[in-house]
């Protein structure tokens, strides 16, 4: 699938089908797309080195890239998706130095109204709550997609959402390059903070007189190998709930809108956004 001059567009017209139907079929009030103004802040990287550090390349300048995430002809194709939603009325919201993830869960954590977070990225699950929901888009096509709620969570993972990071840090996350700690895997992870309710309470108790110790030797030796990078770790995977998102839609600009789709060579797809979002404010 390409544009009139060749370039590649199924990521264009892959995001303009999904947004479409996910607003027709979940009736929002507002969306918000949220974008990574920094997909590896450095803050992070400084207290994990291994954060994402496996999707590291380098272009020719220096500069580094997500390349596992970033094929050439995405970059593109993200600035293409965000001139098209700026021109149809819903700009991107980014901030500088944060993730995608911290300005979802910043916007869910603000918002008085229920919010559906849809995101690929399980780290997410710590959003979840009575008013949060989160659309895991994860596992084939839309219909597949579970939308979790807590009791959802925790039928699937074995915690509550609010756990979810702890679970992460325990048992690492190779896709984020969380090491987790030695010999914790998924199952012993979920009995730990089952246990002690989360990392304070699971190295306190690994922590606790040997004689009195509520878990084994060679668990609590793992535990306090290092216990300033557990805590590290549970900083780093954290998504940040304090950023400023606030953000007035911008006026929509239907002559750049439709003058970027036909470059692209996705008007249908753009007409149907526009449409839905049409029959979004008439619902309002």
């Amino acid at each position: 699938m390409t544009a009139p001059d060749g370039r590649p567009h199924n990521a264009v017209r892959g995001f303009l089908s999904t947004v479409t139907r996910l607003v027709d079929q979940y009736r929002p009030v507002d969306v918000v797309p949220c974008w990574d103004a920094d997909w590896r802040p450095q803050w992070r990287v400084d207290l994990i080195p291994t954060y994402k550090a496996h999707r590291v390349a380098e272009e020719g300048d220096g500069d580094e890239v997500d390349a596992e995430l970033e094929p050439e002809s995405l970059g593109a194709q993200a600035e293409a998706i965000a001139e098209l939603l700026t021109a149809v009325g819903i700009a991107p919201l980014g901030r500088p130095g944060f993730e995608a993830d911290d300005v979802i869960a910043s916007v869910a954590a603000q918002e008085a109204r229920p919010v559906l977070a849809v995101s690929g990225d399980r780290d997410l699950v710590q959003v979840v709550n009575e008013r949060v929901s989160l659309l895991l888009t994860v596992n084939g096509g839309m219909d597949k997609w579970p939308v979790l709620d807590p009791p959802s969570v925790i039928e699937r993972f074995g915690v509550e959402p609010s756990n979810y990071v702890d679970l992460a840090v325990l048992r690492g996350d190779p896709s984020d390059g969380l090491p987790g700690v030695a010999g914790i895997g998924a199952k012993t992870a979920v009995a730990l903070v089952a246990a002690f309710g989360g990392i304070d309470g699971i190295l306190a108790a690994a922590a606790a007189d040997p004689v009195m110790r509520p878990m084994t030797p060679r668990l609590a030796a793992s535990l306090l190998a290092d216990p300033d990078a557990v805590l590290r770790a549970r900083t780093v995977a954290l998504a940040v709930t304090d950023l400023d998102v606030g953000s007035a839609r911008p006026p929509a600009t239907p002559e750049v809108f439709e003058q970027i789709a036909a470059d692209w060579g996705v008007a249908r797809q753009a007409d149907a956004l526009r449409a839905a979002l049409d029959r979004q404010t008439a619902d309002e």
